[in-house]
């Protein structure tokens, strides 16, 4: 019996979720694709493919050589150009697709949240005088500080930053979510932060400097999501499940 092939865009702990559920299904046939990103990936509960496809006709192409049924994207919410990639090529093969995006966080009471579009808008936005700030944007664009070396850097990013920042005030931690409550308030503590940058990625495994940046009264620039591009788009694992089940067809389901 044929199994139903999907294809995930990969590179969050969604997407990990995800395809471990799925791997229990008999009739599904799962592949996961990381970026490539990260020099030292998570282990993976499915097959998985590293590397980039060479844009929307190179995705379209690989999933029609796959003779893939689905396509998820279950990326980064900030990797704008594979969204765009992946609802192109969805759109020049016909093939079926779903983005699986974490719902926003939003303010709270307590929250000083100024926002702003870009990384080195929230940096500019810091201002002249030196402050204390908590970098916590991941190593891809972190080398936008140094067009304001005045102020103090907590960088933190799973892998290091390179080529090293130039910057005579900065200290580095690498670090892979989930955090915990307790231990971003420490961090925040004893490197007396007081300005935090942040990129709006939701869901739970980095919320906890944005609740302990509330509890200590520090200002956080928020750095917001791009327009994503249209695609069916469900906000949990559980939701993606019941839509892809919903996919398979009769015929095929077997060990559900």
């Amino acid at each position: 019996m044929a199994e139903f092939r999907v294809l995930i865009l990969g590179g969050t702990s969604e997407a990990r979720q995800l395809a471990a559920a799925l791997r229990k299904r008999s009739d599904v046939d799962t592949l996961l694709s990381l970026a490539g990103r990260t020099e030292k990936p998570s282990e993976q509960p499915v097959p998985v493919r590293i590397g980039g496809f060479g844009g929307a006709e190179g995705l379209a192409r690989f999933l029609r050589e796959g003779e893939f049924d689905l396509l998820v994207d279950a990326t980064h919410p900030f990797a704008a150009r594979i969204s765009a990639n992946a609802a192109e090529a969805a759109e020049m093969t016909g093939i079926r697709s779903i983005a699986l995006r974490r719902p926003l966080w939003s303010e709270e009471h307590g929250d000083r949240w100024t926002h702003a579009a870009t990384i080195p808008e929230a940096i500019e936005a810091l201002g002249a005088v030196p402050r204390r700030v908590f970098l916590a944007t991941g190593r891809q664009e972190a080398h936008a500080a140094e067009a304001a070396p005045q102020h103090f850097y907590l960088v933190r990013s799973v892998d290091p930053v390179t080529p090293p920042l130039q910057l005579d005030h900065a200290v580095f931690i690498l670090d892979r979510g989930p955090f915990a409550l307790d231990a971003e308030l420490a961090l925040l503590r004893d490197h007396r932060i007081d300005a935090v940058i942040a990129k709006n990625s939701g869901g739970d495994a980095t919320y906890a400097k944005i609740e302990a940046a509330r509890m200590l009264g520090i200002e956080v620039f928020m750095i917001g999501r791009a327009v994503a591009p249209a695609m069916r788009t469900v906000e949990t694992v559980e939701d993606a499940l019941a839509a892809i089940d919903h996919l398979v067809p009769p015929a095929m389901k077997r060990g559900v």
